[in-house]
């Protein structure tokens, strides 16, 4: 009484607000009028898979459809622990004292027990509140200022998947428990599975105490499967929770074990054609939602849903060797072990683009380095080439250069044994019949002539001889020839100053004519060309031997002289052919340098002494030659 005084103590409060015109009191009042309360009642226990879904998915598709806070109400009807009569008398008594002064909005009465339970206590405890509703049976007859939906279990789906999935299995064991709930369902079972015992035998497993139960499970012949149906209570009176005792049952058992709700799934069992307890939760929420909007509930069709679908454990397929190709089309497969590819496909995908592109680079790079070894081998093969070809010109320079010596040493040799010789008898000849007849003037006189004309004969050759082959140049050394040189060249009118220090006693032909060429080049282009008076020539035997010639002429561009003539290129393949090196350095208006360097180990004359050395001709006399 004081709850009911305080309601409408509340109420005329409101009324008095509302008709005052005060904003707050009006907010105030619309929060009390559209604040709902909903009870549900569950048919289990409150721990059982469908309480514990129950509980949490009606909220959320509650709250979705309304934008002010709903008040969940959760009570749990466990006629299956507590089947005595008076427990529902007890129970009853526990909502009126716990919800007295409290009106719901809604009730939602979850499978038969919480059905009947709402239709017992309707007056007491429920007047005029409406009422939503979930059976499995079809026969249910409709609460007043109700609406529902109904799912009837089908025991048959898993018997057909199973016969697909293992078309082998001749004896089906199903497990079912000792209380009445277990033996209701396990009459529906035999109801249904009746038709299909002419191609399959069934055995009912039921009541067993679990020990016995167990022993059974682990022993079961070949081509054999377990149906686990419900177990609440076992033959010995123990009390167990379903899904528990479900895992159990799947442990022991030596064959494949199959399951009506989709609950006992990953608990060891293969899976069937399993009743999906949340879609069944998702259309007794739409209901609710209806009714709370404000549709009257006699005026919504009762709902026949078919929630069963096909689902199996892929680690249950695999346990017991099942082949997924049996599995039908559109069957769910849960917990599927995924592969390497699956778990690491991106990370893969990742290595393997890595790994291309590294590849590719060193391919690049191996391609590149077999390409420049390539490239190496035949610059190195066209260096040795260019070297030997070289090689091959200086060796051919070299003999050109001796065999042009040899021919001159020929010609000059003919001139002077031969021509000259007989040019002296000429002349000493002319000097005889001069003597023997100087009386006859005019005789005397042509013959004079005639001695001039041999003596100029006579000299012509010698400097054809000298110029062709220095004779002499091994007989007198080379700084002496050097010196004469000069001396001869120096009546063409320019100063010739000739000087030498640390000449070693004995030197190497090729050397001495090779220097003695240089040095009558330069000095001949110094005449003709450089325009000096005074041109100087220096020979120094200090590591080596170093011939420098010097004038100071007019000078010339050394590198357009470079395509003129053969002078300079006779000089340095000379020097070049013993190792020697050749610089010359010229400007006009400066003059020109001319140095010629010879290195010390080409300077000595490692063979025999010449007869012709400046120590073995000491004691021989010049007067024998016309020079």
């Amino acid at each position: 009484m004081r709850g009911r005084s305080l309601r409408i103590a509340c109420r005329c409060l409101v009324a008095l607000l509302v008709a005052a015109g005060a904003p707050c009191a009006q907010a105030s009042a619309q929060d009390l009028i559209e604040h709902k309360r909903i009870l549900m009642l569950f048919s289990t226990r409150r721990d059982s898979q469908f309480a514990v879904i129950g509980a949490n998915e009606l909220p959320r598709i509650l709250d979705r459809d309304f934008s002010r806070d709903l008040d969940y109400y959760s009570e749990f009807i466990d006629l299956t622990r507590f089947p005595e009569t008076s427990y529902k008398d007890a129970f009853r008594d526990f909502l009126r004292r716990k919800y007295e002064g409290v009106r719901f909005d809604l009730v939602i009465a979850m499978h038969d027990v919480a059905i009947e339970f709402l239709k017992g206590n309707r007056d007491s405890l429920f007047r005029n509140t409406p009422a939503v509703y979930l059976t499995n049976d079809a026969t249910t007859v409709r609460p007043a200022n109700s609406t529902g939906v109904v799912h009837e279990r089908d025991f048959t789906g898993t018997i057909a998947l199973l016969q697909q999935l293992q078309p082998d299995v001749r004896n089906v064991f199903v497990v079912t428990g000792a209380a009445p709930a277990d033996h209701s369902y396990e009459n529906e079972v035999r109801r249904q599975l009746r038709p299909s015992a002419s191609t399959l035998s069934f055995t009912f497993l039921s009541g067993l105490a679990t020990r016995e139960l167990e022993d059974r499970l682990s022993k079961l012949p070949r081509h054999s499967a377990v149906y686990y149906v419900l177990v609440t209570e076992d033959g010995a009176g123990d009390k167990y929770h379903p899904l528990e005792y479900g895992r159990r049952v799947a442990k022991v058992a030596n064959a494949a074990t199959y399951s009506w709700v989709d609950s006992a799934l990953g608990d060891g069992m293969v899976g069937g054609s399993l009743y999906n307890q949340k879609e069944a939760i998702e259309q007794v929420g739409h209901l609710a939602v209806r009714v709370l909007r404000g549709d009257a509930p006699e005026t919504i069709p009762i709902t026949t849903l078919d929630a069963n679908d096909n689902q199996v454990d892929w680690r249950q397929l695999d346990k017991w060797g099942i082949d997924e190709a049996r599995v039908p089309t559109g069957t769910v497969v849960s917990f599927r072990e995924r592969s390497l590819w699956d778990r690491y496909r991106t990370y893969i995908l990742a290595a393997l683009a890595v790994l291309t592109i590294q590849t590719v680079l060193i391919a690049g790079l191996l391609i590149q380095r077999a390409r420049r070894r390539r490239a190496e081998a035949d610059l190195r093969g066209s260096q040795t080439e260019l070297l030997k070809s070289y090689e091959r010109n200086r060796d051919l320079g070299s003999r050109l250069l001796k065999a042009q010596e040899t021919e001159r040493s020929r010609i000059a040799r003919e001139l002077h044994d031969d021509i000259c010789q007989r040019m002296l008898l000429l002349t000493i000849e002319l000097q005889l019949q001069s003597r023997a007849r100087r009386d006859e003037r005019s005789t005397a006189q042509a013959l004079d002539i005639a001695q001039d004309i041999a003596q100029d004969i006579a000299k012509s050759l010698h400097d054809l001889s000298h110029g062709l082959h220095p004779t002499k140049l091994r007989m007198i050394g080379l700084s002496p020839a050097l010196e004469r040189l000069c001396h001869e060249l120096a009546r063409s009118g320019i100063v010739i100053t000739y000087t030498h220090s640390g000449i070693p006693p004995t030197l190497s032909p090729d050397v001495m004519l090779c220097l003695f060429r240089v040095a009558q080049e330069a000095l001949q282009n110094a005449i003709k060309y450089s325009h000096a008076r005074e041109v100087l020539v220096d020979l120094t035997g200090v590591n080596g031997l170093t011939l420098t010639v010097s004038d100071s002429g007019q000078g010339f561009e050394t590198e357009a002289a470079w395509g003129k003539g053969v002078g300079l290129f006779s000089m340095v393949e000379r020097l070049e052919a013993i190792g020697g090196t050749f610089e010359i350095v010229s400007s006009p208006g400066n003059g020109t340098r001319l140095t010629a360097c010879v290195p010390a180990h080409a300077v000595q004359d490692h063979s025999s002494p010449s007869p012709f050395a400046p120590s073995a001709i000491s004691s021989q006399s010049s007067s024998s030659s016309i020079w």
